[in-house]
């Protein structure tokens, strides 16, 4: 969105900064900031700059600032802005002022990998409680030296949050903090993850499954098999001791562990966060508040059991298999352990209702248990399947096995935790609130819905060379299906270029397979297969099942190749090169038009992609073919509508192409990329540092055995294309040429 002068100004205003490298900046700042804050939110926005302005610490960390926490706010909510602010004044008081820069930049992945408010609270307090702990003091009072470890753990962080959980990297630090505390040297070694000692330490908190490096798969999960989109947050249960969270969900999403361990009996950590979703989705579909106030503790307990029960039993209508998964990690109690003389065994025997419903051979033979599950699965045999109906049943089952000892303070907790079940405070609503009782709202907060072709991000590393290190899951690529237009723009290209494709096409009649190869055992074909369908009509006549395979069709040999068509479609496409009359965005319209029309001609696998990037957590990926597609209207609309944006973040890009191309069965596989210039983004100051991803990323694609040719209309390409490509690459220093070279260079290439 563009903002009017007026508004800027007065945005500027707001802002108690001098700084002059400011004025460059700030307009695109507030760009960025108006298109992902509120009026308030912007307010904070400013507020917190201004305020890490004043500390006195340069210019970088305003401009760190103002670049990453638009971002970081859109994704955790806009109260985080305060707290990094305050949290940077905090730092800013002590003798880690240095640490600033280092910790603001820390952020945007902190905010990925964490996920939520909550979580990043949690962060940096652990930050501040490791500066804290290792400073020191001169007289051994106020802390005067700085922490000498604090810019090698807070350059560390990206890599640490991507290997462990929050809980992890508390413990991890923990150990360093009190085997290290006086050894700075040997600090810095241990935070830097240089020593042996420290490495040991991160393999030995590394275990689990991540929900951040599965966000993408379960967010799929969840709107594939039960059509929901809300959002997921993450929690940790390391700091809440006394009560452990559990999962859940409100207003504000889904919320579930940062972390999950794989069960002694096999089940792994993803599939448990699929119960979890699985669940928690039934209920979301299913389940209707209840008001509480009418109903006792025990009541309460037995109806949010067989509700849990009654949306699983709908949900396993639907798909049967999730009685295996929900059966491996349901607890299973063991009928007459619990001794009622002594201690309360009402979780005890509702347990085993909850078992018995969903076990069918569960062997119980209590006839309380025995009688409920009959009532239970005659109701829903009878049709009556609404969170109502539940409530009689619930409520006679309570009345019927309850006893006095039921209300000891002993109670009985072995195998009665079914801990993929949420906490179910979305059931109850209540008339009148009391001390002990929280008002849950029930109607879900209207979330703006991503477009329906819209993907979750998908996360690739980026290399750094001065390092030589992955920076781990440190771009964030959208992919999306690329808006349609006009077809008859592309026919009337293919019009225009007439008498290029009729050379083409005598070409492409050199380079089509000429042998061909019979396809046998085929239920429809283009001929009989005579030996066959004798053999069949024998089989039918013997009286024996004949087979039908009696068919048979040709294919062309000797030519075997997939193909990915990777288009920059960066801002500088809409420049018009000396002496053209078309913008190269255009002509590389015209020449993608000709490439497409020829690869379908020869029958080749392809598909056509294209670009963009703005900044690392922003690299737009976009779908123009599909490899399953034909060479239609459709595609030709989408190829209509191309336009141009932003900056060319190429390792990213190529990276994903490569993961569709990886996936063919083709004996050759060939990603061509056609760009106008150097990768380059607006929050790279380093020039070499993208293009030494690049080459990195065609490395990375070498190994899979995927050849990387790039086509490039750069005049000053032979500047750093071969860096990148190696030998691997053509420049086409005249522009207008392109249509005309880019299908004799493709083909040239597959001959």
């Amino acid at each position: 969105m563009s903002i009017e002068a007026s508004a800027l100004q007065g945005y500027r205003e707001q802002l108690t900064c001098n700084f002059q490298q400011l004025e460059q900046v700030f307009p695109d700042c507030m760009e960025e900031a108006a298109a992902s804050l509120s009026e308030a939110g912007i307010k904070s926005y400013l507020e917190g700059a201004s305020l890490v302005c004043m500390i006195g610490r340069g210019f970088e960390p305003v401009l760190v600032y103002l670049e990453e926490m638009p971002q970081v706010a859109a994704r955790l909510g806009e109260p985080v802005l305060e707290l990094v602010s305050q949290s940077v004044w905090k730092l800013s008081r002590t003798p880690n002022g240095a640490s600033i820069l280092p910790f603001l930049q820390s952020l945007p992945e902190a905010a990925r990998r964490l996920g939520s408010e909550a979580q990043l609270v949690r962060y940096i307090d652990l930050l501040l409680d490791m500066l804290e702990r290792t400073s020191g003091s001169i007289h051994g009072r106020q802390a005067t030296i700085p922490s000498p470890a604090a810019k090698e753990y807070l350059e560390r962080m990206p890599y640490l949050l991507s290997q462990l959980s929050l809980e992890g990297i508390r413990s991890w630090t923990e150990y360093g903090i009190r085997n290290y505390s006086n050894h700075p040297e040997r600090q810095k070694d241990f935070f830097s993850l240089q020593s042996a000692d420290s490495r040991a330490m991160l393999q030995r908190e590394r275990h689990g499954t991540l929900f951040a490096d599965h966000e993408r798969q379960l967010d799929l999960y969840l709107r594939a098999l039960w059509q929901d989109q809300d959002h997921l947050v993450p929690y940790s249960t390391a700091f809440d001791e006394l009560r452990k969270p559990i999962p859940y969900y409100d207003s504000l999403g889904i919320r579930l562990p940062d972390v999950f361990d794989d069960t002694a009996g096999g089940v792994r950590g993803i599939d448990r966060y699929r119960a979890v979703l699985a669940h928690i989705a039934a209920h979301r579909r299913w389940s209707h508040f209840i008001f509480a106030d009418n109903f006792s503790p025990f009541q309460r307990i037995a109806i949010e059991l067989l509700e849990d029960s009654r949306v699983e039993y709908l949900a396993m209508q639907q798909y049967p298999g999730l009685r295996r998964l929900w059966l491996a990690l349901h607890p299973v109690p063991v009928e007459g352990e619990c001794d009622s003389g002594k201690e309360s065994c009402i979780r005890h025997r509702l347990a085993m209702l909850s078992h018995a419903i969903l076990n069918p051979r569960h062997g119980y033979r209590n006839p309380d248990i025995l009688q409920a599950v009959d009532q239970f699965h005659e109701l829903m045999r009878a049709g009556d399947t609404t969170t109502q109906a539940i409530v009689p049943l619930a409520i006679a089952f309570i009345a019927r096995t309850r006893i006095q000892n039921d209300q000891a303070p002993n109670v009985y907790f072995k195998n009665t935790v079914v801990d993929y079940r949420d906490d179910n405070r979305h059931l109850w609503k209540f008339i009148e609130e009391g001390d002990e009782e929280e008002q849950f709202e029930v109607e879900r907060k209207k979330i703006e819905q991503e477009p329906l072709n819209a993907l979750p991000p998908r996360h690739y590393p980026e290399w750094d060379y001065q390092t030589q290190t992955y920076r781990p899951d440190w771009v964030s690529l959208y992919e999306s299906l690329h808006p349609p237009g006009d077809p008859k723009l592309i026919d009337a290209l293919l019009t225009k270029h007439s008498a290029l494709a009729k050379q083409l096409e005598r070409m492409l009649d050199l380079l089509k397979p000429q042998q061909y190869v019979r396809v046998r055992y085929q239920e429809e074909g283009s001929e009989l297969d005579l030996d066959v369908a004798i053999r069949a009509l024998v089989e039918f006549k013997g009286g024996t099942t004949p087979d039908t395979r009696i068919n048979m069709s040709h294919r062309h040999d000797g030519r075997d190749i997939a193909v990915m068509l990777l288009l920059d479609l960066s801002q500088s496409l809409h420049q018009v090169p000396a002496g053209c009359e078309q913008s190269i965005l255009e002509l590389s319209r015209e020449a993608v038009a000709l490439l497409a029309w020829a690869i379908d001609r020869l029958g080749d696998s392809f598909a056509i992609a294209g670009f963009s990037s703005n900044t690392r957590h922003e690299v737009r990926y976009q779908h123009i073919k599909g490899y399953s597609e034909d060479w239609n209207d459709e595609v030709k609309s989408r190829l209509a509508a191309m336009e141009a944006g932003y900056s060319t973040r190429m390792g990213a890009a190529m990276r994903h192409a490569g993961h569709y191309l990886g996936k063919r069965t083709a004996e050759k596989k060939l990603l061509l990329v056609l760009t106008d210039g150097e990768p380059s983004d607006i929050d790279v100051a380093d020039e070499r540092l993208l293009i030494e991803d690049a080459r990195k990323a065609v490395q990375e694609l070498d190994r899979e055995n995927i050849y990387t040719y790039c086509i490039n209309l750069d005049p000053r390409a032979d500047d750093y294309v071969s860096d990148i490509f190696g030998k691997q690459y053509s420049v086409i220093d005249r522009v207008e040429k392109l249509p005309a070279k880019l299908p004799e260079l493709f083909l040239s290439l597959t001959r």
